[in-house]
């Protein structure tokens, strides 16, 4: 107990009142920013009209809270007259603590980070090595930040770390910037390349609509991205390789050798990138389009270099090698076009029925609903076939792509309610059969027709 005395010797009440009244500043100060200040910060962020500084915001509330009270309290510590050695372990105490909050701080910062880039970067790209980067980078990061907060720790309360501490300084500089610089161009490639892509589409062909620049732009940015952070993910282990001591000589003779190998084994391989190289690089057909591809058509879900993803109408997803593509038919490259016949009965006014469904065509054109999908109105083009119950016309019009089938629905139903108000007959079947000599001149004739409701007789 003396010694407890001794160290609390020349306390006052002053001086608890001086302790006290810095805490009570310091959580004010605190208080003040954490529901003062953030709710101003918070109205500056959601006009920048991105995602990122609220994330951050949100990541560094609690945490300058905390550093305010823990400042706060040890300036309150350290105003009081203590006696002995017990200073010392106050500020080793509050060191440690401002530690951990850095170490928080920081993995709640690149965290952050990273949720940014998943929800406005590599939503965009959708390349599966953008998913994979990321959930590396959320389990490596609080890993070495930890790793290097308990080594500051160990060595704040003594403990001996000299070995450590002497190849952090020799390697851990040249590491973190080779890992620092390494992640800042995997994330900044995600995030740059695919606006430069869709700048220079832009420029290269400008008379293009807009649907087109983004479906070029997001196949390019696809592959460049992947490329290039393959490429960024190569030479960073490679160099981290030989920072820590190890020989990359022969693993790169290795797999020179190895790579020679492949490409004797896997001819079809080096096939497949390079046809995927000219189909991408002659836009072909781009993510979003509907093609016919090897026989299968549906539409284009992913392009890499090595092979094109179908998903056709039943929901079936079909994987085709670029090598096997030998003719690619895109079904919507620039426009889509109406393309369909429509039957009358013989005995129908054919002036009539063209001039009814040319003006069915131009009020579907014309309905505001209808005409942002539509380029140019569908139109008679011709009578197509005389068939065995009825007269075929064909009816064409341009639609912007993939919106023919829509508009072919839509021009369908309108088509169908118009002929039954004008008394337009939809031919079906008709069969004549004869009885009787056929030598007589006055032989009897019986029609049947084949109707919706069965055969009739007339």
């Amino acid at each position: 107990m003396s010694a407890w005395q001794d160290v609390f010797s020349g306390l006052t009440s002053g001086h608890l009142y001086l302790a006290l009244s810095i805490l009570v500043v310091f959580l004010l100060a605190g208080w003040l920013f954490y529901f003062l200040l953030r709710r101003l910060a918070r109205k500056l962020v959601l006009k920048s009209g991105t995602t990122l500084d609220n994330l951050v915001l949100e990541s560094l509330e609690k945490p300058i809270f905390i550093a305010l009270a823990l400042l706060g309290a040890y300036l309150a510590l350290v105003v009081l007259p203590f006696v002995g050695p017990i200073e010392a372990v106050i500020s080793r105490i509050t060191i440690a603590a401002f530690v951990a909050l850095g170490v928080y701080t920081a993995v709640a910062a690149i965290e952050a980070l990273l949720k940014w880039y998943a929800l406005e970067v590599a939503s965009k790209t959708k390349t599966t090595l953008d998913d994979s980067l990321v959930a590396a980078l959320r389990l490596g990061v609080p890993i070495i930040a930890t790793f290097l907060g308990v080594v500051l720790l160990l060595d704040i309360f003594g403990f001996p770390v000299e070995s450590v501490q002497g190849w952090l300084r020799v390697h851990g500089g040249r590491i973190g910037l080779m890992l620092g610089v390494s992640v800042l161009l995997l994330l900044g490639s995600g995030a740059v390349v695919p606006k430069l892509v869709e700048r220079t589409v832009v420029l290269r062909k400008p008379e293009e609509p807009e649907e087109e620049v983004k479906k070029r732009a997001e196949t390019l940015s696809r592959v460049l991205v992947t490329t290039g952070q393959v490429l960024i993910i190569a030479t960073a282990s490679f160099t981290l390789l030989s920072e820590v001591g190890v020989n990359i000589a022969p693993v790169l003779a290795g797999a020179g050798v190895v790579g020679l190998a492949i490409g004797f084994g896997a001819q079809s391989l080096i096939k497949d990138i390079i046809s995927g190289i000219f189909i991408i690089s002659d836009n072909q057909y781009r993510v979003g389009d509907v093609a016919k591809i090897a026989g299968t058509a549906g539409l284009v879900e992913e392009i890499n270099l090595r092979r094109t993803v179908l998903r056709d109408l039943d929901g079936v997803v079909h994987f085709i090698p670029n090598g096997e593509i030998t003719v690619a038919s895109n079904l919507t490259r620039g426009l889509s076009r109406v393309n369909l016949n429509i039957s009358v009965a013989y005995g129908e006014d054919l002036d009539r029925v063209i001039a009814v469904i040319n003006r069915v065509g131009n009020e579907l054109a014309e309905d505001p609903a209808w005409a942002p999908l539509i380029l140019k109105s569908p139109q008679v083009l011709r009578v197509d076939n005389l068939g065995d119950s009825g007269i075929d016309i064909k009816i064409v019009g341009d639609t912007k792509p993939i919106q023919q089938w829509a508009v072919m629905g839509e021009l369908r139903l309108r088509l169908k309610r118009t002929f039954d108000r004008e008394g337009i007959e939809i031919p079906w079947p008709h069969t004549k059969v004869y009885f009787g000599n056929p030598v007589t001149l006055a032989s009897p004739e019986v029609t049947l027709e084949k109707g919706p409701d069965g055969p009739g007789r007339a």
